[in-house]
């Protein structure tokens, strides 16, 4: 069977966008910024975000860059609150996705993880439902590379101990992640079961996980 890589929010679980920009807004009345330019800030450095910086680095750095100085203990006060999010948005799993994924597993694929995430999502990983249902799991922060570039689709696919041009990719499309996955060599899946991200995408798609196990997409010729 060939291997599995998966994107992680918005593909295995909700991504949480809105509930996001609260937490950075209630993080910004602890670290004594306006809490408008905080989360403009965090979304304007996402990129940066996603290959570099620790959750104190972040929250100190982007903190200056509002006019704010904030001190170790709200630093530290407001990055707990950011691992907090990180730790709930993983225990969110929607059961039929954890289903889908044992279904997969017992079918004999193995799977791997490709997420373009800031540290605090890193971290909570192992202790997630999802963790011991992945052979591995490559993470943007950890490995200083993001989707769309080729590197880390190959990189999870060495970890799988697998040649990219035998790995089928799911995601929803966000940062251009298929089509990176395509220059990678994988063949492409895209699932608009939590956002439909890529509306442009004509090949295959999904609606859910679900579909996955006895569907057909699994074993379609390239």
């Amino acid at each position: 069977m060939e291997p599995l890589i998966f994107d992680l929010y918005n593909t295995l679980l909700d991504g949480a966008d809105d509930e996001r920009d609260v937490v950075v807004a209630e993080m910004a009345m602890v670290v004594g910024v306006a809490p408008e330019a905080l989360v403009e800030a965090y979304h304007d450095s996402w990129r940066v975000r996603l290959i570099s910086w620790t959750v104190e680095e972040t929250i100190t750095i982007l903190a200056a860059r509002v006019g704010g100085r904030p001190s170790h203990e709200q630093v530290a006060a407001a990055a707990e609150m950011r691992r907090a999010l990180a730790r709930r948005l993983l225990s969110n799993v929607p059961p039929s996705t954890l289903d889908s994924l044992d279904r997969l597993r017992a079918n004999g694929h193995r799977l791997a993880l490709v997420s373009n995430a800031t540290s605090e999502t890193a971290e909570a990983w192992p202790d997630t439902p999802l963790a011991s249902r992945f052979d591995a799991a490559v993470f943007s922060s950890s490995v200083a590379l993001a989707k769309p570039d080729p590197a880390i689709y190959r990189l999870a696919a060495d970890r799988l101990d697998a040649a990219p041009e035998t790995c089928r990719f799911i995601g929803d499309g966000a940062d251009d992640e298929l089509d990176g996955a395509l220059k990678a060599g994988m063949t492409v899946i895209r699932t608009t079961e939590f956002r439909d991200s890529a509306p442009w995408w004509t090949g295959p798609t999904i609606s859910a996980l679900e579909s996955l196990p006895g569907g057909g997409l699994l074993h379609r010729s390239r």
